[in-house]
Formats: structure tokens, C-alpha cells, sequence
């Protein structure tokens, strides 16, 4: 959704910058109350020329996750310059799917109650998920974008599982007759989703705190869609290496678990270690 003026209905007026002349650049911001992560792309090279993520040890709330936000944007000076394009990634669990032909946005709250706590005055917005005909439903972060619009002006904010379902179901596994199970891991939370013959059958978040709380959830879905832990296929993304705790549960009940790769359209020069592009899949599929 694009933003062009603040959601609390407050007047802000906006400074234009010029653009250089130079590079074509955009920037992706993925806001999580675990942590933040910042991806440059440079439109005229085609080279992700900065990747970042930082990492909260303990949960934060909103406006602590802001003053995170605003130290990083004011003492980094990749993020002087003008960019063309600024993308804000919502990751929380406050969103609910609801089929495009079914969605009617008056009612909006009532998609979320049933299973997020929302607030009366929280803002509810949704993305429309043209590959599969969906509507997200979910509340934003009101006070980060408001800041982000002070700071670059008008830009474009989506929820994070909004681009998690469009790139796996573009990913070519998910064509697949057999079910796949993709698991991506943030900190706290686990996004489940399970594709066959490239539609979705399922996409849940469950919040976990113990290895054995990660697996359980995992089961729970394989139980539900009776699934084999022999013959389904796990594909993994986000915050999981091989050798963690949550790797290792996975490895120990379901044969086939592998990191999900992707040959993306750009070349990526910024200082990264290859081997843990999947940690970044969601920020790197925002363009």
C-alpha cells in the first residue's frame, strides 16, 4: 500500500529531494519487533549493494523499535542519499488471509479478532495478493511509517507474509504435485506454509519459545494435512542454520529438510556470507 500522508489523519508536509542524477536506488526497511533488517538496490547496476539485519536480544515494543530505527537511518550514511523507491516490511503476527472474492473492507477487525489481539484504535490495513486472489489482512506499525514518511516521504509498506506467499508460490518447487512445506523462522515466531501444484493449502504463524514448542508446530501442520515426515519435503528460510537447536529437532523427525535457494534477478555485492542468502528471503524478494 502506498503511503502519502500520515494514518493518524496528522498534516505533515513533505520536503522533495532531488534525485540524482546518477543511480536509480531503492530501499527496503523490514520492521520486526525482534530486530530490523535494511537491503540496498542499486536499479542501474542491478547489484544489492547493502544488506544489513540487526538483531534485538529481547523483544521490543513499538516505540523502542523506533528509536532502533532512528539511530540506525541517522548514523549509517548509506542512508543519506535519495532513493527513488522505499519499501516497509511489517513482520508480526497480526495479519489473517481472507479470499479476495469474500473480502469486504468494512470488515476488517472482524477478519483479525479471531485470532490477533488488536486494540480499538489499531489501524487495520490489507495487501492484495493478485497470484493467488487473497487478501492480508493486518495492522501496521502506524508510528514507523509515520517516521518513515518524515524521514524519505511518500513510499509503499506491505506485510512481510504478503511477499513470503507471492515468492514461494513463484518459486518452482511449488508447482510440485506433492505437497512442500515451507518453514520460515524469525526469532519468536514460525511462518508454516504448504504448497502443491503451485496453490496454497496453507499458511499459519504460530509463536514459539523452545525448540520443542518449533517442532511441535511443525508436527501439528504435518498431522493436520497428513503429511509423511518420510516423503514431504521441508524448505527452510529466515533465522535457521545448520547445527541450531531448531535444525536439529526438524532433523531429527522429518527425512527431508533443505534451505530454500533462489537464483535472484540481481547480483549481490554487499558484504554477506553466501551460504545464508535464506536468511534474507523476504527482504530480498521485496523487489
Amino acid at each position: 500500500m502506498k503511503y502519502s500522508q500520515k494514518e493518524t489523519g496528522q498534516k505533515v508536509t513533505q520536503t522533495k529531494n532531488s534525485l540524482k542524477i546518477n543511480d536509480i536506488k531503492e530501499l527496503s526497511i523490514q520492521i520486526n519487533l525482534n530486530g530490523l533488517s535494511f537491503c540496498i538496490l542499486n536499479r542501474t547496476t542491478n547489484e544489492i549493494e547493502f544488506l544489513k539485519t540487526i538483531d534485538f536480544e529481547q523483544k521490543q515494543v513499538p516505540d523502542a523499535v523506533l528509536n532502533h530505527l532512528k539511530t540506525e537511518l541517522s548514523s549509517n550514511t548509506v542512508f543519506s542519499e535519495d532513493f527513488n523507491d522505499v519499501l516497509v516490511i511489517h513482520q508480526n503476527e497480526l495479519s489473517s488471509l481472507v479470499p479476495e472474492e469474500l473480502f469486504n473492507a468494512d470488515n476488517k477487525a472482524d477478519y483479525l479478532k479471531f485470532n490477533s489481539k488488536i486494540l480499538r484504535n489499531d489501524f487495520i490495513t490489507e495487501d492484495l495478493i493478485a497470484i493467488n486472489k487473497s487478501v492480508n489482512v493486518y495492522v501496521p506499525y502506524v508510528n514507523i511509517n509515520n517516521y518513515i514518511f518524515e524521514t524519505f516521504g511518500e513510499f509503499v509498506y506491505k506485510h512481510s507474509s504478503s511477499i513470503l506467499i507471492d515468492a514461494l508460490i513463484q518459486n518452482p518447487e511449488s508447482t510440485s504435485e506433492e505437497p512442500t512445506v515451507y518453514v520460515n523462522v524469525n526469532k519468536n515466531t514460525i511462518e508454516l506454509l504448504v504448497l502443491e501444484n503451485g496453490k496454497l493449502q496453507l499458511f499459519n504463524v504460530f509463536e514459539y519459545h523452545s525448540k520443542e514448542d518449533f517442532i511441535y508446530y511443525v508436527l501439528f501442520v504435518f498431522e493436520q494435512l497428513k503429511l509423511d515426515v518420510e516423503t514431504t519435503h521441508i524448505l527452510l528460510s529466515g533465522n535457521i542454520v545448520i547445527g541450531d537447536e531448531n535444525f536439529v529437532m526438524l532433523y531429527l523427525y522429518i527425512r527431508h529438510v533443505t534451505f530454500i535457494e533462489k537464483n535472484y534477478k540481481f547480483n549481490i555485492v554487499a558484504k554477506t556470507d553466501r551460504r545464508y542468502l535464506h536468511q534474507h528471503y523476504v527482504i530480498l524478494n521485496s523487489f
